[in-house]
C-alpha cells in the first residue's frame, strides 16, 4: 500500500512525535478538529523545524470534525473526540475482523501506569483529559477493546511491526 491509496488521514494531534511524514498523505482527506488545525498552521508552528513534515496538509482536502465521527458509517473506524492533551486531540476506535476492537489512544495516556495510578500531567486536568479518559475507559469496558498506548515501551516491545499487521 502506498500513501496515494489512503483515503483518510487522522492524526491524534499535531505534536512533532505524531506527525512524521504526514505530508506524504496530502492526497488523502484529513479529518481534524478545528483547535488542532489552527495550531498546526499557526505562526509559531510554521517556525518549528518539523513543520515541513505536514505543511502540505494545509491545502489538502480537510473535514473539520465536531464530536465523534464514524468514518465509513459502519462502525469499523470511529474518530473519538478526546480533547485534553491538545484542544483537538483524538483517539481512534477500529474494529478489526480477527483482532477485534482496538482503541489507538494517541497521547490520551503516555504510559499504562497512568491508568493504574490514575495520573496525568497536571496541566491537562482542566483541559478535558479527565473526561476524555472516562469516555474511553467506558468504551473499552463496553466493547472489550484493546487500548493501545503508543508511548508505552512495554506495548512497543510486544506489538507487531511492519511488515507484520493486524487484521
Amino acid at each position: 500500500m502506498t500513501p496515494a491509496g489512503i483515503d483518510y488521514l487522522v492524526l491524534s494531534h499535531y505534536h512533532w512525535d505524531h506527525i512524521g511524514n504526514a505530508a506524504d498523505f496530502a492526497a488523502s482527506t484529513g479529518l481534524v478538529y478545528q483547535g488542532d488545525r489552527d495550531q498546526m498552521f499557526s505562526q509559531s508552528a510554521r517556525a518549528a523545524p518539523w513543520f515541513n513534515q505536514y505543511a502540505a496538509l494545509e491545502n489538502s482536502r480537510t473535514q473539520i470534525l465536531s464530536g465523534d465521527r464514524d468514518v465509513f458509517g459502519d462502525g469499523s473506524v470511529v474518530v473519538l473526540a478526546t480533547p485534553g492533551h491538545t484542544e483537538g486531540h483524538c483517539s481512534l476506535l477500529i474494529r478489526l475482523k480477527n483482532t477485534g476492537p482496538v482503541v489507538l489512544s494517541g497521547d490520551l495516556y503516555h504510559y499504562a501506569e497512568e491508568r493504574t495510578l490514575d495520573r496525568m500531567p497536571p496541566e491537562e486536568k482542566p483541559l478535558g483529559t479527565i473526561q476524555s479518559r472516562a469516555k474511553v475507559e467506558a468504551l473499552v469496558r463496553q466493547t472489550g477493546a484493546q487500548l493501545w498506548i503508543g508511548h508505552s515501551m512495554e506495548f512497543f516491545r510486544t506489538v507487531r511491526k511492519s511488515p507484520a499487521w493486524y487484521e
